[in-house]
């Protein structure tokens, strides 16, 4: 059953892999003389994803937070390992999962090299490996006082599409629709990371939300930050409900955005500009890194905000 289940949804031909998927291990043979990023994500259903979500972006989502990974490090994404666990041998729901894995992956050159499947509850662990050239992988460690903070995309998207489907922020369904797409299908900004090496000092996806994100940055390089809340990247729709508490912490540290936080020196700034130009991704200016340590958010008039969620806990009831 196990090995037939693979042979119909996971066996495909892996021409960038000196063996894939059907032997005890994959064989790979990495480009000479580049560094291998290595990353694992595991989601689970009634966590990370509702029972009633579609298989096929299941599949794509559990891939894409994967590659956010990736392109966090500026690293070029090669191959993947997928271990799942399944209730029950459910054909029809691997076919459409399958689906919609394989067409993120083929979208980035990443090719499925191995795993494996169990019986238990609905779970999905992915293991990705990318490479990039020694001394340009992005890191959190690089942030420097004076550099500006910079993000990719929009934010709260995903937050919000979750607060209005578990009740937490009313709005209206023509609205709802239009953030919806941002917690199904995620957008890994794989280009944008390559096009930030030798520009950005550091760097992180949104995965857990702005604050805790950009947090891990500052500890790691031993920096603080100040935050403009009115410069932060949102859709216009979710502005909207900026009134509603909720909405507000949807921008800041709702999670699930799966867009890059960066840091770069002034000097840098139209390097970031052309960056963010060859890969086709809006960026934003949204602080500055300070020498004195701790993340500072303040309004329009300068004025500290009051943060009343700080992101994501992983181990939350």
């Amino acid at each position: 059953m196990e090995f037939d289940l693979i042979a119909r949804h996971f066996t495909r031909p892996t021409p960038g892999a000196v063996l894939g998927v059907g032997d005890d291990c994959a064989l790979l043979a990495p480009t000479p003389g580049m560094h291998l990023a290595v990353s694992t994500d595991m989601l689970l259903e009634g966590r990370h994803f509702a029972p009633q979500d579609s298989p096929a972006g299941i599949g794509h989502k559990s891939l894409a937070v994967n590659l956010s990974d990736l392109a966090a490090m500026g690293a070029i994404p090669r191959w993947a390992t997928l271990a799942i666990a399944l209730p029950a041998a459910d054909d029809a729901w691997l076919k459409a999962f399958a689906r919609g894995f394989f067409r993120i992956a083929d979208s980035h050159g990443i090719e499925l090299v191995g795993g494996d499947t169990t019986r238990g509850p609905l779970t999905i662990g992915i293991t990705v490996i990318g490479e990039v050239p020694p001394g340009e992988a992005l890191r959190r460690d690089g942030a420097r006082p004076g550099d500006e903070v910079w993000v990719s995309g929009a934010i709260g998207s995903a937050a919000a599409a979750l607060a209005y489907r578990q009740g937490r922020l009313s709005m209206e369904q023509i609205d709802a629709a239009k953030v919806l797409p941002a917690l199904y299908l995620p957008t890994p900004r794989v280009a944008l990371g390559i096009a930030l090496r030798g520009v950005a000092s550091s760097a992180i996806d949104i995965s857990d939300g702005l604050l805790a994100d950009l947090g891990h940055i500052l500890e790691r390089s031993g920096v603080g930050a100040v935050v403009d809340f009115a410069a932060l990247p949102a859709l216009p729709v979710l502005q909207r409900y900026l009134h509603e508490a909720v909405a507000r912490d949807c921008i800041l540290a709702g999670g699930d955005d799966y867009e890059l936080c960066f840091t770069a020196p002034p000097a840098r700034r139209e390097a970031v500009f052309e960056a963010a130009a060859r890969a086709d991704t809006p960026v934003t200016r949204v602080g500055r890194v300070t020498l004195e340590t701790g993340l500072h958010v303040v309004g329009a008039d300068g004025e500290p905000l009051a943060i009343t969620c700080t992101g994501y806990d992983h181990f939350a009831a």
